[in-house]
Formats: C-alpha cells, structure tokens, sequence
C-alpha cells in the first residue's frame, strides 16, 4: 500500500512540475530587427540636450501566463548608442561609459527585472499599465547606492497574425530621474578628462529620463498559446 502511495505522489509531483513548466513562456526582443527602441534624454537647464539612441535592445521574457506575472533580461551594447547622431558625442559617450578603462565594445547596458505582475487580465490590443522594479548595470557596474530604479509602462499583447505570424507583446516603459553619475557615467571618472570636468558641469545634465519602445514574440513557432 506504501509502495502504492509513494508511486502516486510521485507521478502527481511530476504532473505538477510538468504543469509549471508548461506555464512558463518565453517571449524574446529581437536586437537585430530594427522596430526596437532605446531613449536616453539628459536635459540639463542652462546647458545642452543630450539624447542617446539605440535600436539594438535585446531581451528575454519568462512568463507566467495563468498568474500574469513574470521576469525580463535586457540588454543594449553601447557600440550601438548614438549621441545626438554625432560621431564626437558619440565617442565621447563612450570614454565616460567606460572610464576608459573596458573595451567599449565589450561594454553594455545590462538590466534586470525579478519580477513584474500585471495588476488586470489581458485583453488582445488593450494596454495594460504596469509599475515594477529593475537593477541597470553599465560596463558592469551597478548603482552605487545599491538600489533598484522604478520602472513605469504599458504592455499590449497581439495576438498572432496582428502584428507578425507569432503572438507579440508591444511593451513601453519609461525610467524617469535616472543618474547616470550613480552608475560612474561621468567625465569625473575617465582618465583625462579631469580638467574639463568643472567646463562641463553645468551644460551637461547628469539626471536623465530613459524610455525603451519593445516588441517581444513568443518562442512557440505555432503562435497558437494563450495570452499573458
């Protein structure tokens, strides 16, 4: 009878984990694909209005679909940001990025989120306004304070055929009062720029808004799954 016993509750763990993992689905943002966007806008009052860009956003979603909760990897190469669309900005960016002490090239924006849950169900086209927490690190340094920036957006999910063959989620999110000095993104930091750095502080704004644009897809090539 033990035996018996034992078998059962063994055979329902193992439904139960089969269960699970049907529950979870990946949803992937293509960086190569191009219909992606990342925004960051530093604005300083009596100084200039600097807007870095990247289409290269590249991420993995797991989601829970019955429980409408999940979490998301992100990550943009900062060989792809552009500075105002000028190569000096640009270059410039990138020495303050590094410190001039990594390969910008082995440099990127890294995010993590944990957790997101959708307070509401989802209906296809309908957006859905969430409100989570996420840790950046830049060149693989996190904020110096230890603390995660809040995170505000909407998420509409397409059924498949909507906006492609596979079901998609249009994500927009926005991180607003972020400091980019926190993260060591600084001339105060680089090598050589020590001179420059009281030239520059009052038309370079360090307090930034970052705004991404995302179409995620679902990993099933059916396209035929539920929706979030």
């Amino acid at each position: 009878m033990r035996g018996h016993l034992r078998a059962g509750l063994m055979l329902f763990a193992a439904f139960m984990g089969v269960e699970h993992t049907a529950a979870a689905t990946e949803f992937a943002v293509d960086p190569e694909v191009g219909n992606n966007a990342f925004t960051a806008v530093f604005d300083s009052q009596i100084g200039e209005r600097i807007t870095a860009v990247s289409s290269a956003v590249g991420c993995t979603l797991t989601i829970d679909e019955a429980a409408r909760e999940g979490h998301a990897s992100c990550s943009v190469p900062l060989s792809t940001v552009r500075i105002d669309n000028d190569d000096t900005k640009t270059e410039h960016f990138g020495q303050w990025a590094t410190n001039q002490k990594t390969d910008p090239k082995q440099c990127t924006f890294q995010l993590e989120v944990p957790e997101v849950k959708l307070p509401s169900p989802v209906e296809p086209k309908t957006p859905v306004a969430f409100t989570t927490d996420g840790r950046f690190t830049i060149c693989g340094r996190p904020r110096d304070d230890g603390q995660p920036e809040r995170i505000q957006g909407t998420v509409i999910y397409l059924p498949a055929g909507t906006y492609g063959a596979k079901r998609t989620l249009r994500i927009r999110a926005k991180v607003d009062h972020f400091d980019r000095e926190k993260y060591g993104v600084s001339p105060k930091n680089t090598a050589g720029w020590l001179a420059r750095v009281q030239q520059l502080a009052p038309v370079v704004g360090t307090e930034g808004t970052i705004e991404v644009n995302l179409f995620a897809t679902a990993a099933d090539e059916s396209g035929t799954g539920g929706q979030p």
